[in-house]
């Protein structure tokens, strides 16, 4: 079958091999006319939806309104583009920030709505919700295929490495990396102290892979290590990888964010109970690699 992934050429879609990859280039995605003319002209019979406006607690502090508008509109556009040319399956991308700021841990695929998101970042929380509901709707309403997939916090290589806008793991690689070319210190946000569980994209790219294949479950599945690992932790891994020499300053003026989301996940390990993980400081040797060999091109 004719698989399409949109969001091709990012961090996911680059790590999946598929018969068509969309990026930005190809169409607007906000644009409900280009994205249902691409899929009538494509007609993909299976569909990974990984795209969207995505960024770290900065983006995400600073872009509210924009990241509600274009998440909601990619989302809305893309499943019913799916819908609307016959698409047998689709997994879509959500997020562990679609899980409420107050829950019980660690999280569970059932308590997406138990209440409000956290305050940095709930416009982007929201509008990924709602992929999982208009999932779940079009399922109930017109008998789709269509799922929903949550990771933790993915790393590696075609990230985006911006330092405002990025997640926290690449925005700090690129942060060290300048850091040792410029021979100053290192600055992080915050204490260090928040905990975050991060998967390398190569394990979510066979992870997706069998979401395709094999999940059926109108509720989400949580794609995770469950491995919480300290920021200061990472930053530790991270100075180690790039054999860093120089000062590490944490700026606490600066927040934290959540201060953790742990998540459950057993009902991935109930289908796959032998799924091997890529180690963090495997994961981030591996990054650190391809951003040296790669710096003048990545997005940053």
């Amino acid at each position: 079958m004719k698989t399409l992934i949109t969001g091709g050429t990012g961090l996911v879609g680059s790590a999946i091999n598929a018969d068509i990859k969309l990026s930005s280039s190809d169409g607007d995605l906000r644009d409900w006319k280009t994205t249902l003319s691409l899929f009538e002209k494509l007609r993909p019979e299976k569909v990974i939806h990984c795209a969207g406006r995505v960024g770290g607690l900065g983006g995400n502090m600073n872009h509210k309104g924009e990241f509600y508008f274009e998440n909601i509109m990619i989302n809305t556009n893309v499943l019913e583009a799916c819908r609307q040319v016959g698409v047998k399956k689709a997994v879509s991308f959500l997020s562990t920030c679609v899980f409420p700021d107050k829950v019980e841990y660690p999280i569970t695929e059932n308590r997406i709505h138990l209440g409000e998101p956290h305050n940095s970042n709930y416009p982007y929380a929201y509008a990924k919700r709602m992929v999982e509901v208009q999932s779940r709707a079009y399922s109930e309403q017109y008998g789709t295929n269509y799922v929903c997939v949550i990771p933790t916090n993915i790393y590696g290589p075609n990230d985006n490495f911006s330092i405002d806008d990025g997640h926290v793991l690449p925005s700090l690689l690129h942060k060290c990396y300048l850091a040792k070319q410029n021979n100053t210190d290192l600055e992080v946000w915050g204490s260090g102290k928040p905990l975050r569980e991060f998967i390398y994209s190569e394990d979510i790219a066979r992870l997706t892979k069998w979401a395709l294949d094999n999940y059926e479950e109108a509720e989400p599945v949580i794609f995770s290590t469950a491995h919480e690992i300290s920021i200061r932790d990472v930053v530790d891994v991270i100075v180690d990888k790039f054999n860093f020499k120089g000062n590490v300053v944490w700026q606490s003026d600066k927040p934290d964010g959540q201060f953790r989301k742990p998540a459950d996940n057993s009902k991935l390990l109930s289908y796959l109970p032998d799924f091997k993980f890529t180690p963090i400081e495997e994961g981030i040797e591996k990054t650190v690699n391809w951003l040296v060999d790669n710096y003048e091109g990545i997005r940053k």
